[in-house]
């Protein structure tokens, strides 16, 4: 359903699928990642010969009105149309001010008695001026949103694209557990935060290395933005979740400059809280690691606050009228606040970060003619974020100066320069071809001077305390990791789309291709090249892994881990997609889109060789839509389509590239004063690896599967919108999605030689990886290297050979229900209800409950032994959840507007050790196994709390000023909810000792704060 400004009168809403497919189908084909939309209509038949369709830039177009009195404008640019009725060449009746929605068909009929064309020249001052939008679009068979400029303007919400993406039906934050709350995300319809696309002017800005997000515009310079949670058409995939789409605005005929700044006052925010651990009773024989601490402070939040300021400009206008044209658009966004970390980190400290986010944005519009247009647009992102670490007492609850260490300082620049060109060959054919490149460098490290002597200390607060002096001791290395300084992505892609109307049918075909380099990518162990981990037991005559022949730490309990870790490396990823189309109009009531798309994934690894090759991959998709009364009154929709989803560069870190997994255990005998352990006693057979990862070269033939299918999701919808009156829309939607095919690694691969020895094969005579990249309960062939060097043999592994009882799982089933008031100069108001239910056995690319962003190799498959009782609710499930949003205009001057958001909480996860066994960590994978208290544990046994939150704004509009400057106040969380988005699953630390901040909460909302604002356009 789509959101408007603006809704047509109901004179003007006639046989608006009738009319709209019929005339040249396609009047509402849903591009996924389009850039433009289409104008339609019905003429009494006789009263014209030609309609007239002029942008605010001057592209004319003159379509001609067919025997039935029809037209159409198709591949139309955003903006502002007048639209002009003509007779024997001269205007008869016009209408103004007419703007067309992304990806859809605005109608626009002349169906009242014409001047005739003896009168056109007076009738030419007296045009009438209005907005033909439909309440319901019926030539639409997608799910989607789309929220324009002047939405944003009135709502109160975050300046980004995945806060606006948020209203949708459905759509849930990505935890921010993954990447520690680096990354901003959304999950829609259950599908992982890894699962969705983005673009920018029609060019895929997502995140080059993991898909973990992507470029957004500047906030100002956002025209439109569509979210699509469904359905889409076969000329867009590489996405099983959904889409974010925005398209920027443009330059016109009328210069526009424009300012704004925001202010969010540290003194108008208020405390996060504190946190403090659990006091729950244990099982007998269960202790806490640290047994003073239960119930004791875990963080504090005092003075836990932050201030921002944005300064953004913009300026538009015709360098030559009616051909050339710029947009340009600046925003610099900065935050300075104090974050406290918890009694467990290293440091304990305040935080003093700074965060700085410029965008810019650049459009070039030049009409070459009235039937040849070139675009092209450049952007500019950076999001840095550093800071320096400050004493802090949790004795005394005190704050100090600087230690000398600072916090990692992050910065992912990226940049894009895309060109888009567009033909319109004949009233029937339009070419267009969008060509694209994109540079981002992805910078970790921590700037603290002399870190080369100065191994990362994790967990302080576990030392020994005889050795210490009661005082954990540490150093000025405040990170455990970082990344190469030359780590960054490239990328460059082409499309090219021909579409044709021939009769009742509007078919389009093209190409699809994107290309993705990763440059040394991945992280490397800070400081000296490992770090120590300090651990409590509370069962010190329990081996710490029997499995990897590590012993009991005995005393009392305390014990080190030394770890080396290092993944960097070079990767590439190719996408090529070829596809057809053809949107048929049935009858004048019923449309019906029939689409295939073929995708093809080529990975390669740091050698450039293939490792993943899937071709002739089909994706058919089919969509219908009816328009049961001809009028748009009432629209009957379905839709049904299979998604292809890549593997994108990060699987080739740890996966097809060298990589370094290391641990050491010790007991110690002292401390020194840099936090590290003295006097050591090796308590394993040295280092040992729990996925064989020493460093040694890959063979990117034996990495994966050579029949590995892409990961893909049936998805089927039907819906219907109503109209209520003149001024109501109202509809339902149920969404099925059905994960069909997952790609994990599997790292249990001492299965493969028992597979061979039971066929008569020396498993000796073969080279067996640490970890392959499998479908999880398919039947798989990997071909491995005979150890002799010569030749290969294969191995052909089931569901079964790898011991798993279950394939791979996810469904997704959802009813939407909605209540629409569109803006009608004085209010809009919208209700979304959404029950829902994510369930199986896999999230999808990433593992939310442990924050685990290695894209399809996360621990789960890893071994059957993770996998048992895996089955349940799944991190991104939301059984219910209700939306309102909405703006009143109280007085002429004054505008109210408010954003609400319910939800149930996100379900809880408890991984343990297999606690109650001879061996409780057989692989060696720790705390990693769905058992608690010695009981199996289900995902979703348990929920966080729900989510609420009520955001208000006020906006006063001077008259005195034209309406130009606009000030504004905007409270965000009004009610103050500090509820956990998502809590601590690792249940131990070692068997049957149990972790003091085992499921408190780990990110919260943030608390109430206040935002300032002053605009001023002309």
């Amino acid at each position: 359903m789509h959101y408007r400004s603006f809704r047509q009168g109901h004179a003007l809403r006639h046989t608006a699928l009738a009319v709209a497919l019929t005339v040249g189908l396609g009047a509402g084909v849903a591009h996924a990642q389009s850039t433009t939309g289409a104008i339609f209509g019905q003429v009494t038949p006789g009263t014209g010969d030609t309609v007239e369709v002029i942008s605010p830039t001057g592209l004319t177009r003159d379509i001609p009105v067919d025997a039935q009195g029809r037209y159409r404008a198709g591949n139309l640019p955003l903006g502002a149309y007048t639209v002009s009725l003509k007779k024997a060449g001269a205007v008869v009746d016009a209408r103004k001010n007419i703007n067309i929605t992304v990806g859809g068909s605005t109608d626009v009929s002349f169906e009242a008695p014409a001047a005739s064309a003896a009168s056109a020249q007076a009738l030419d001052a007296v045009t009438v001026v209005g907005n033909a939008l439909p309440p319901i679009d019926t030539t639409q068979v997608d799910a989607r949103t789309v929220v324009t400029s002047e939405q944003l303007a009135r709502l109160p919400l975050g300046r980004n694209a995945e806060a606006i993406a948020l209203l949708a039906p459905g759509a849930v934050p990505g935890s921010s557990n993954l990447g520690n709350g680096r990354f901003r995300t959304v999950s829609f319809g259950g599908s992982g935060a890894s699962e969705n696309a983005y673009y920018i002017n029609g060019y895929n800005t997502t995140d080059p290395y993991r898909n973990l997000g992507g470029v957004g515009l500047p906030y100002g310079a956002i025209d439109q933005q569509e979210v699509y949670t469904g359905g889409y058409s076969a000329k867009y995939g590489r996405s099983d979740g959904g889409v974010i789409s925005q398209v920027g605005k443009r330059g016109t005929n009328e210069w526009h400059f424009g300012a704004q700044v925001l202010w969010e006052p540290k003194f108008a925010a208020s405390n996060p809280g504190n946190v403090y651990y659990g006091n729950r009773a244990l099982p007998p024989g269960y202790g806490y690691q640290q047994k003073d601490k239960v119930g004791s402070i875990y963080r504090s939040g005092d003075d836990n606050r932050k201030w921002t300021t944005t300064y953004s400009a913009y300026a538009g206008g015709p360098l030559v009228k009616d051909k050339l044209f710029f947009f340009v658009a600046a925003e610099a966004e900065k935050s300075e606040g104090t974050s406290t970390a918890s009694v467990e980190a290293n440091p304990v400290a305040n935080n003093h970060y700074t965060y700085k986010l410029p965008k810019y944005y650049a459009k070039l519009d030049w009409n070459i003619n009235d039937s040849n247009i070139l675009e092209l647009t450049g952007i500019h992102s950076t999001d840095e974020q550093l800071g320096t670490y400050h004493a802090y007492d949790y004795a005394s609850g005190k704050s100090g100066g600087p230690t000398g260490a600072n916090a990692d300082t992050s910065k992912l620049e990226s940049k894009y320069a895309i060109a888009k060109y567009t033909s319109y060959i004949t009233d029937d054919v339009t070419l267009s071809a969008t060509y694209g490149k994109s540079w981002s460098d992805d910078y970790l490290s921590n700037p603290t001077p002399g870190l080369a002597d100065q191994p990362y200390i994790f967990n302080p607060n576990l030392q020994n305390p005889a050795l210490n002096g009661g005082t954990p001791r540490a150093n000025l290395n405040s990170s455990a990791t970082s990344q190469d300084p030359g780590a960054g992505s490239r990328t460059h892609g082409l499309r090219l789309d021909l579409e044709w109307v021939l009769g009742d049918h509007h078919l389009a075909g093209g190409i699809d291709n994107m290309h993705y380099r990763g440059i040394d990518e991945g992280t490397a162990t800070s400081g000296s090249g490992f770090y120590w981990r300090y651990f409590h037991s509370a069962n010190p005559n329990s081996a710490i892994s029997k499995s990897q022949g590590v012993g009991a730490p005995g005393g009392q309990g305390y014990y080190v881990r030394k770890v080396v870790f290092s993944s960097v490396t070079n990767m590439q990823l190719d996408q090529r997609a070829q596809y057809l189309e053809d949107r048929w109009q049935v009858s004048d009531k019923v449309l019906v889109s029939i689409g295939v798309r073929n995708d093809r994934f080529k990975n390669f690894n740091d050698e450039n060789k293939p490792y993943v090759n899937q071709a002739a991959q089909w994706a058919p998709r089919l969509g219908a839509t009816w328009d049961v009364f001809g009028d748009s009154s009432l629209k009957v929709y379905g839709n049904l389509g299979r998604y292809y989803l890549a593997l994108p560069n990060n699987v080739a870190v740890r996966g097809a590239s060298p990589s370094t997994y290391t641990f050491e255990y010790f007991n110690y005998t002292g401390i020194d004063s840099l936090g590290r352990p003295t006097g050591l006693k090796a308590l394993g057979p040295g280092a040992v690896s729990p996925d064989g990862e020493y460093g040694q070269a890959v063979d990117a033939q034996a990495v994966a599967a050579r029949d590995l299918k892409s990961q893909y999701q049936d998805e089927a919808i039907l819906g219907f919108d109503k109209t209520v009156g003149d001024g109501w829309v109202t509809g339902a939607k149920l969404t099925v999605r059905k994960l069909r095919t997952a790609i994990d690694d599997v790292c249990d691969t001492g299965l493969m030689g028992d597979k061979l020895a039971s066929q008569g094969v020396d498993p000796d005579s073969v080279v067996i990886p640490g970890c392959v990249v499998f479908n999880p309960g398919s039947t798989n062939t990997f071909s491995l290297a005979n150890a002799n060097g010569v030749g290969r043999t294969e191995v052909k592994m089931s569901q079964y050979d790898w011991g798993f009882t279950d394939k791979a799982k996810r469904s997704y089933y959802a009813l939407d229900l909605y209540l629409d008031h569109p803006f009608d100069g004085k209010w809009q108001g919208r209700v979304d209800y959404t029950f829902s239910r994510s369930y199986g056995n896999t999230e999808g690319q990433t593992k939310s409950d442990i924050g685990q962003t290695d894209i399809s190799k996360t621990q789960d498959w890893d071994s059957a032994l993770l996998m048992q009782d895996a089955n349940g609710l799944l991190s991104n499930d939301r059984t219910h959840q209700i939306k309102a949003y909405g703006s009143y205009q109280i007085a002429p001057e004054w505008l109210v507007s408010g954003n609400l958001r319910l939800a149930s909480g996100s379900p809880k996860s408890c991984l343990g050790y297999l606690d109650g066994t001879d061996d409780p960590d057989p692989l060696g994978y720790q705390s990693a196994y769905h058992n608690c208290n010695g009981k199996p544990s289900h995902p979703g046994d348990k929920r966080n709390a729900w989510y609420r939150q009520l955001d208000l704004a006020l906006t006063y509009r001077p008259s005195y000023f034209d309406s130009k400057l606009a000030l504004g106040v905007q409270v965000f969380n009004v009610t103050n909810e500090r509820k956990p988005l998502n809590s601590f699953s690792t249940y131990e630390s070692v068997s049957q000792t149990v972790l003091n901040n085992y499921d408190v909460g780990q990110y919260f909302q943030t608390p109430r704060y206040a935002r300032l604002t002053a605009t001023y356009d002309f």
